[in-house]
């Protein structure tokens, strides 16, 4: 990439590369990480250790001892990963930033197929990357949304109970011992948290319903100050809220509440959220204030209310998705249902750092090791949505970014 920068980028790559460097501390470390992250950003198909290490190695004969170098910095040394993924989020969101306000923080998780069983967390798993169950890892992920940018800030590994609890495998892929088992939910709420210590700017949290259907997650997002809009399941059950003191006990699935809506004359509107490349993204929406049940021992009406939205896709003979949100203020429907669809665009974000920068190569089986590379991964996707801002800066007439990510920004 470094080539395809103008004098100017290469000074912004040298002083981010010194900036880095500063929080790794040694002058080892931050020649190796500055080898590792050129070798990602780099042209070269296989973005792992060793291939990384043969393009670095001036004289063939040096590549091994390349090899061993980067092998060291990934599994053995001790920088911190979060002060380093803290540096390049606040360089991406600074820029990004500079031109659009965060709107959302959307937490989700992603596979690392894998052929084996020894890397750290593989099994047999689902994952949304194959579709299906499959052997692999899985990480979940918390980026920050602009309009136009998905800024990826923090990654956690899930670590099965398969692994969590065998002494012998946590040995083997040098697993921490404060590291215990947590589940998606509870890894996401990590990285929440971290950001919130970071000052990063606040955005309403965006999730599917792995993570959306925990009653759980949802009240500690509002215990840490923060605003929702989750997928939860079609057997999600609620209380019809109609502004009476005490609604009514008796809980109604979703699915059912939106059965009988769809029979009102009305009730669903329908909302274009974006234009695609052949046509207008739309559906018909209902959205009602609901108060979600859970048998938690709180009285019904001390519960925080949220609205149930309904979405009901052209294909589908009745309504089939649903979410709770509870906005930071009040919106018009069609700025909400934007909101909500902001979760899609990671998967795009997801193609990226895996197809362009090698996020699910590394060949490591230690936790430290798939750690520290998408550290860097992490980093080196923050210089190139900084980068790609300020060579391309929204225009009036292009509030959202569909293209390929472009290296040579």
């Amino acid at each position: 990439m470094a080539t395809l920068l103008d004098p100017d980028g290469e000074r912004r790559l040298q002083e981010y590369f010194d900036g880095i460097g500063d929080v790794l501390k040694t002058k080892k470390a931050r020649a190796s990480f500055a080898m590792y992250a050129m070798g990602i950003l780099g042209d070269g198909e296989r973005k792992s250790v060793e291939p990384i290490a043969a393009r670095a190695a001036a004289d063939p004969a040096t590549t091994d001892a390349m090899h061993q170098r980067l092998l060291h910095f990934l599994n053995q040394s001790s920088w911190s990963d979060r002060r380093v993924r803290r540096y390049a989020a606040r360089h991406a969101v600074a820029a990004a930033t500079a031109r659009l306000p965060v709107d959302a923080w959307i937490v989700d998780d992603t596979g690392w197929l894998k052929q084996g069983k020894h890397s750290v967390g593989v099994q047999r798993q689902y994952t949304g990357s194959a579709g299906k169950v499959t052997n692999c890892q899985v990480g979940v992920s918390l980026a920050l949304a602009t309009a136009n940018e998905h800024v990826p800030v923090d990654f956690e590994l899930y670590l099965p109970e398969s692994w969590a609890n065998d002494p012998a495998r946590r040995a083997e892929a040098a697993i921490p011992d404060e590291v215990p088992f947590k589940t998606k939910p509870d890894l996401a709420l990590d990285m929440v948290r971290r950001a919130l210590l970071d000052d990063l700017p606040r955005g309403v949290v965006l999730a599917d319903t792995a993570y959306g259907n925990s009653s759980a997650f949802r009240a500690e997002l509002r215990r840490l100050g923060l605003h929702y809009a989750v997928a939860v399941d079609a057997t999600t059950k609620v209380h019809r809220f109609d502004g009476a003191e005490v609604p009514p006990e008796v809980p109604i699935d979703v699915r059912a509440y939106a059965a009988g809506l769809s029979v009102t004359p009305k009730a669903f509107r329908r909302v274009t959220w974006r234009e695609g490349t052949k046509r207008s993204l739309s559906a018909r929406f209902a959205i009602r204030w609901v108060i979600p049940f859970h048998d938690d021992g709180t009285p019904v009406e001390r519960r925080e209310r949220v609205l149930l939205v309904c979405e009901w896709p052209d294909d589908d003979r009745h309504p089939t998705k649903y979410y709770f949100v509870i906005p930071p203020s009040t919106m018009s429907r069609k700025r909400l249902i934007r909101l909500i669809k902001e979760r899609w665009r990671t998967e795009r974000m997801y193609e990226d750092l895996k197809g362009e920068l090698g996020l699910d190569h590394f060949e490591g089986r230690r936790f430290p090791g798939w750690h520290h590379h998408v550290s860097v991964v992490l980093a080196c996707y923050a210089f190139v949505v900084a980068e790609r801002v300020r060579r391309f800066p929204p225009s009036a007439g292009r509030v959202r970014r569909n293209d390929p990510l472009p290296l040579a920004a």
